[in-house]
C-alpha cells in the first residue's frame, strides 16, 4: 500500500466520522490518531490472515468502521489489540465469501497454459506467495495471528503477548505450534507441487 493510498483512506475514513451528528471533538481526533497510527499495520495484516490484495483495502475499511463504531468501549492502550481481533473475524468473513473465486482461481494456476507469457516471468515469486497464503489457511486461527505478527510483522514474543492480551507463556507455546504447522503444511504442499509423496 502506497503513503498516497494510506492518506486517501484516512480521509476517507474521516468522512466516515463527519457524516456523525454530536460527536465530540476528542473522539474525532482519537480516531484519526488510531487509523493513521494503524492503517498501513491492518492492511498487512488482513493480507497475511488470507484476504486477497484486491480485497484488502475493503477489508481495512470494514475494520476501522467498526472501530469508529466501537470506539468508546475501546480502552485506550489496547486499540492495536482490539484492531487485531476484528481483522482477524474481518479477515475470516472475507475469506469465506471469496472461496469459490479463490477454488476457480486455484484450479487455473495449477493447469496452467504452457504458451502463457506467464509462464516463465515472475512464476517464482507468484508461486511463494501462493505457497505462504496456502499454508497460513492450514492454520488455527489462534496461533495464526501468532506466527503472522512474529514471524511476518516483527513483533517480539512480549509485544504481541501485550496486543492480544495474553500471557507471554501462552504466546510462545502458540509460536512454536505454529512453526510446526508451518514446516508441515510447507512440506506437504511442496510434495503436492512436484507429485513426491504427501
Amino acid at each position: 500500500m502506497t503513503r498516497n493510498s494510506s492518506t486517501a483512506k484516512v480521509n476517507g475514513l474521516g468522512a466516515i466520522l463527519e457524516t456523525q451528528t454530536g460527536s465530540a471533538v476528542t473522539e474525532r481526533e482519537r480516531f484519526a490518531t488510531l487509523v493513521t497510527q494503524n492503517l498501513d499495520f491492518v492492511w498487512r495484516t488482513v493480507r497475511r490472515l488470507g484476504v486477497p490484495s484486491s480485497e484488502a483495502d475493503d477489508a481495512a475499511q470494514q475494520i476501522f468502521v467498526i472501530a469508529h463504531q466501537k470506539l468508546s468501549e475501546i480502552r485506550p492502550g489496547s486499540e492495536r489489540a482490539f484492531l487485531i481481533a476484528v481483522a482477524t473475524r474481518v479477515a475470516s468473513r472475507m475469506r469465506r465469501t471469496i472461496q469459490r473465486r479463490e477454488m476457480a482461481q486455484q484450479q487455473l494456476a495449477e493447469n496452467p497454459d504452457t504458451h502463457s507469457p506467464f509462464s516463465e516471468y515472475g512464476v517464482g515469486r507468484v508461486e511463494a506467495r501462493d505457497l505462504l497464503d496456502r499454508v497460513l489457511d492450514t492454520m488455527p486461527p489462534e496461533i495464526r495471528i501468532v506466527f503472522v505478527l512474529f514471524e511476518l510483522e516483527d513483533l517480539s514474543v512480549d509485544n504481541i503477548a501485550e496486543v492480544l492480551e495474553l500471557p507471554r507463556g501462552t504466546v510462545a507455546t502458540r509460536l512454536r505450534r505454529a512453526r510446526m504447522v508451518f514446516a508441515e503444511a510447507s512440506e506437504r504442499l511442496q510434495a503436492q507441487r512436484t507429485g513426491g509423496e504427501i
